[in-house]
């Protein structure tokens, strides 16, 4: 006989002659009645906050001529917008206090542009925030409360790479505006990868209910450990369906680490490009099933390189953490610290290799010398920079790419013409622009015509002026 107690319920697995016989027996005592998460929700929910945002957007109205062809031709896009309007705008999330000096992590889209932040807590105190780290590449940012003395309740990070799928969890935070709400649920997945909330594609996937108004909330476990920050919804119609995605504890980690330094994000850098392993790859390489990230290519000042990883290796695992794709390399390896050794196992024409890596962050190698373009040109007001495995981090870009990038579009021809932050400048006239320093030798000439090749994207685009 196995005995298997399920909450409120016991299950009895008899064995007989024609197998397992499944048999419930209904609770036989008080406490086996009153079960209960009001003690775990009496631990946790004070430390879960509200955060309010107050932006202020800038428009400019447009004239009634604007989209007449004739005043656009001799006024431009200057002539005919209007006055800039300003209005303010009030956004409002969930946050959760993780240190008694008064820590509180919330998402980074609930304070994006925010120039008042304020922090309200469950018992209705009120504090303004400052914004220490707020990083679009993680959705996470980190906020300072002065609560002048007073005592703050707070979650302990626990340990995300511990779940199991099946664990009970707690969802907290504020949806729709309507309060303080706790709803529970299971782990329903890990290491989910098709969100698209951030570059870092690996979510804790839960059925506890979580709405607008919950993001940057707690995700527990029933030891009252913080192991998410719930961020996002699969939904059709705005409302929970049950799939909600959470940031890892341990990404969340690696944020409050930089913001009790100066502030500034700096991730280990791998400084290799990496791809799945699919049914053909593991076929071609013996594998039982596709798993681990394939080395497409090597950055030649690569950690890894220098280690002795190559291309064609295949990455299996790192600091025993088991890989199983492109997109969880890059999330372990982003929670790691800059200065630490990590220890990456791999396997190499057929045969397992063990390779320590010393973690740095990513060079600026070349320097970015940042460069406003001005003069007579289509791409005046552009603020371009080369490229280095530093601008290339910050810009979400592969490590090995090259050649000069724009830095921001500025108010110029360049921002009317449709260049955006992150376009890499390939070619002019049909020379290649190799560094800044090229690039405004060439745009010195006076020209009648403009021809242009950028990368965007990854897809290469080209014009004429």
């Amino acid at each position: 006989m196995r005995f298997v107690r399920l909450g409120f319920f016991a299950v009895v697995l008899v064995l007989t002659g024609a197998g397992l016989v499944r048999a419930e027996e209904v609770p036989k005592s008080r406490d086996q009645i009153n079960l209960s998460f009001a003690p775990l929700v009496k631990s946790t929910a004070p430390a879960v906050v509200n955060v309010y945002a107050k932006r202020i957007s800038r428009r400019q109205g447009v004239s009634p001529f604007g989209s007449d062809p004739f005043f656009r031709r001799f006024f431009g896009d200057d002539g005919f917008l209007g006055r800039r309007r300003e209005r303010v705008q009030n956004s409002l999330g969930s946050g959760v206090i993780v240190e008694a000096s008064g820590f509180v992590v919330t998402n980074h889209h609930v304070v994006k542009g925010g120039t008042d932040i304020r922090v309200v807590l469950s018992d209705k105190r009120e504090f303004d925030a400052k914004l220490l780290v707020s990083d679009e590449r993680t959705d996470l940012a980190v906020l300072k409360i002065d609560a002048r003395g007073a005592e703050l309740p707070f979650l302990r990070l626990g340990d995300s790479d511990a779940l199991e799928v099946g664990d009970l969890v707690l969802a907290i935070g504020n949806p729709f505006g309507v309060g303080q709400t706790v709803t529970s649920g299971i782990i329903s997945a890990l290491a989910r990868t098709q969100v698209g909330v951030s570059n870092y594609q690996f979510f804790i996937q839960t059925d506890a209910a979580i709405n607008p108004g919950n993001s940057g909330g707690a995700l527990v476990d029933v030891a009252g450990q913080l192991i998410g920050i719930n961020t996002a919804i699969y939904s059709r119609s705005g409302g929970s369906v049950g799939i909600g995605f959470a940031i890892p504890s341990n990404m969340v980690r690696s944020v409050i680490f930089s913001a009790r330094g100066d502030g500034k994000i700096v991730r280990p850098w791998p400084g290799v490009e990496v791809q799945d392993v699919t049914s053909d790859i593991a076929e071609s390489l013996g594998f039982k099933r596709p798993v681990g990230a394939l080395v497409t290519s090597v950055h030649p000042l690569s950690p890894l390189g220098k280690a002795g990883i190559e291309r064609g290796d295949v990455l299996l695992s790192v600091n025993r953490r088991d890989i199983e794709s492109a997109r969880e390399f890059a999330y372990r390896f982003a929670t790691l610290r800059v200065g630490k050794d990590a220890v990456i196992a791999l396997r190499r024409r057929g045969k397992p290799v063990r390779a320590k890596v010393k973690l740095i962050a990513p060079p600026e190698i070349p320097a970015r010398k940042l460069s406003r373009i001005r003069g007579n040109n289509p791409f005046g007001g552009l603020l371009v920079a080369n490229l280095s495995p530093a601008v290339a981090e910050e810009l979400g870009l592969a490590s090995n790419t090259t050649g000069v990038v724009i830095m921001e579009a500025g108010n110029g021809p360049g921002r009317r013409i449709g260049f955006r932050k992150g376009d890499i400048l390939l070619e002019i006239n049909e020379r290649r622009i190799k560094n800044v320093t090229a690039l405004r030798d060439l745009l010195r000439q006076n020209n009648d015509w403009w021809d242009f090749a950028i990368s965007r994207g990854g897809k290469i685009r080209r014009g004429s002026l």
